[in-house]
């Protein structure tokens, strides 16, 4: 283990003391990463900042529950219990009848209601499911139902559905942008690797002879990869992150112009070790895949 170790510090040392001897050439590849990976970076981490916004702005969706004009105040107690022990709910509010029709009169429909015989509304709850996945509100819908002296569920999920969609379209075209841009960055490494491989064609013949293996031949390159990965993402990380903040006064000036209040949020840490990741694992898929190839042509 501590020959495992060793022999990749020094393939470390040997990849960055390439990458300082190059400085522009270093620099230049770093860009063009970081480039690449900010334009997806930067697109989720808006669509999570819309989502947080619309969410925001329309408020938290509810479940109206009805009960049936004969129910009593048991099965109100009843119907009281059960959602208590409901573990997929946030809150509830009871609504009496009495309560209601004394709201409809206090809107202006006072001398509407004094001509009916009888107060027609009934008893309702008003309920905070603890998610907006439209999944969820189905669900809680149809179990509802089943329940005694429950007469109508009525869901306010249909901007939920929209905003899902509106969101997964958003997601599905940034993810698809994601992968076109991988793959560019995978070729990106192949050659710049490819490059080095050449370079240094000499070198790997002398080190041959020598009778190095090809997997100490290989280490460096992988290094070098993943270090040129690690730097994009950096570079991609600090675009995104100076472009939020280059965003957020006017973002706050427009959100304030409408009576809300709302800031941009920047790439959370989850996100940014993501992009890292994502980074490194490209520089290393196309440094093995370009050094599989160019080194078993050197004899």
């Amino acid at each position: 283990m501590r020959a495992w170790f060793y022999q990749h510090r020094k393939a470390g040392i040997h990849a960055l003391g390439r990458l300082f001897r190059q400085p522009l050439g270093t620099i230049l590849s770093a860009l063009v990463v970081g480039i690449a990976l900010a334009l997806p970076a930067g697109g989720f981490v808006l669509v999570d900042n819309v989502g947080s916004l619309a969410r925001g702005v329309t408020g938290s969706p509810e479940i109206s529950l009805y009960l049936a004009l004969d129910a009593t105040d048991a099965d109100v107690a009843a119907i009281e219990t059960r959602l208590r022990d409901t573990k997929e709910l946030t809150g509830f509010q009871f609504v009496a009848r009495d309560a209601a029709l004394k709201q409809l009169a206090d809107n202006g429909l006072a001398d509407v209601l004094e001509g009916l015989p009888q107060n027609p509304l009934p008893h309702a709850f008003i309920i905070t499911p603890a998610s907006d996945d439209p999944q969820l509100f189905d669900t809680l819908k149809a179990r509802f139902s089943q329940w005694p002296k429950v007469d109508h569920v009525q869901l306010d999920a249909a901007w939920v559905q929209r905003l899902h969609a509106l969101l997964g379209l958003a997601e599905l075209g940034v993810s698809l942008l994601a992968a076109l841009l991988a793959a560019a960055l995978v070729i990106i490494t192949f050659n710049t690797i490819r490059l080095q491989i050449l370079t240094q064609r000499a070198e790997i013949e002398v080190t041959r002879l020598l009778g190095a293996t090809d997997q100490f031949i290989r280490r460096p390159f992988y290094w070098l990869g993943c270090l040129q990965g690690l730097l994009g993402g950096l570079i991609a990380w600090g675009i995104v992150t100076l472009g939020i903040a280059l965003l957020r006064p006017p973002v706050e000036e427009l959100a304030s112009a409408y009576g809300a209040v709302f800031s941009l949020g920047g790439p959370s840490p989850a996100q940014t070790a993501t992009l890292l990741a994502v980074a490194i694992a490209l520089g290393w898929l196309g440094t093995a895949l370009s050094v599989r190839r160019h080194l078993n042509e050197i004899g």
